[in-house]
C-alpha cells in the first residue's frame, strides 16, 4: 500500500485489529467499518490507553449501507461476501483515493484480472477495468489463516482512473449486462431475447426492437461475442447506439 504518514485510511472488517494495529503504527489515522459489536469492543480494548487510540475511528454497521468517508487509501482483508459491490461503491466514490489494496477470494480476484476471450473474464472484469487499472498483487494460500477457509485468496491492487472515463456508467453498465447474459453467444442472438426489450429507455422500446439489428450490423459488432470484446469495443458499441437515440439506463 506503500503507506504515507499523512494518510487516513479506510479498512473494512478489522475483526480484531491484527491489521490495524499494523497500520495506526504508520499513518495519521484508520477508519475503521465494522458490522459485528463484539469485534468493535475487542478493537476498542486493544488500543485503550494507547498512543494510537486517539488514531483510530471506529465506524459501526454495513459498509454498504453507510457514506463513505474521505480517505487516501483502502487496505482491507474484506469479508468475501460483500466483494462485488464493494468494489463498485469503491469505484464510485468521490473524491478519488489513491489506492485500494484489497484480499479477494481467489477466483474473484482473477475474474477482476481476466483478459477478453479467457475463461473468467465477464461483466466484473469490464466493468472494473473501465474504472480502475487493477494487478494481482500475490496469493494467499488458506493455511495462512486460522481456521483454515476452505477457499484459496489473494491480494489485489486497484487504483481508481482519475479523471475517469466520460461515460455514463449506469448506461454503459446496462449494455454490458445484455451482452453478459449469455457471454458466448453472438449479439445479435443476445438482443433478439425479450428480456432485452425491458431493459431498454421506455420511451424508445418499440424504436430499439426495430433498429438493435441495423446498429449491430451498421458497428460491426453483430457477429461479436461479449467474451472476446474489450473496453473499447463496447464504447465504440454504445456510441453506436446513442447515436441512433438508444439508451440502455
Amino acid at each position: 500500500a506503500a503507506l504515507r504518514r499523512t494518510d487516513v485510511i479506510l479498512e473494512v472488517g478489522p475483526g480484531t485489529g491484527n491489521l490495524t494495529v499494523k497500520m495506526l503504527e504508520k499513518v495519521k489515522k484508520v477508519i475503521a467499518c465494522e458490522i459485528d459489536p463484539r469485534l468493535v469492543g475487542e478493537l476498542q480494548k486493544r488500543v485503550q490507553g494507547t498512543c494510537l487510540a486517539n488514531k483510530l475511528e471506529i465506524k459501526v454497521g454495513d459498509v454498504l449501507k453507510t457514506d463513505l468517508p474521505f480517505f487516501d487509501a483502502c487496505v482491507a482483508n474484506l469479508p468475501y461476501q460483500i466483494s462485488s459491490p464493494f468494489v463498485f461503491k469503491l469505484l464510485l466514490h468521490r473524491p478519488f483515493f489513491r489506492c485500494a489494496i484489497l484480499m479477494f477470494q481467489r477466483e474473484f480476484a482473477l475474474r477482476l484480472v481476466a483478459k477478453p476471450g479467457t475463461k473468467l473474464y465477464c461483466r466484473l472484469s469490464i466493468n472494473t477495468q473501465l474504472l480502475a487499472r487493477v494487478d494481482h498483487l500475490m496469493k494467499v494460500g488458506k493455511n495462512n489463516f486460522r481456521p483454515p477457509p476452505k477457499v484459496e485468496s489473494s491480494v489485489v491492487r486497484i487504483e481508481p482512473k482519475n479523471p475517469p472515463p466520460p461515460i455514463n456508467f449506469q448506461e454503459w453498465d446496462g449494455l454490458v449486462r445484455i451482452a453478459f447474459v449469455r457471454k458466448n453467444k453472438t449479439l445479435s442472438a443476445a438482443f433478439k431475447s425479450s428480456a432485452v426489450e425491458q431493459l431498454l429507455d421506455h420511451n424508445y422500446r418499440i424504436h430499439c426492437s426495430l433498429h438493435n439489428a441495423t446498429v449491430l450490423k451498421n458497428t460491426g459488432y453483430s457477429e461479436k461475442r461479449a467474451r472476446s470484446m474489450d473496453i473499447d469495443d463496447f464504447i465504440r458499441l454504445l456510441h453506436g447506439f446513442n447515436s441512433e437515440g438508444i439508451h440502455f439506463s
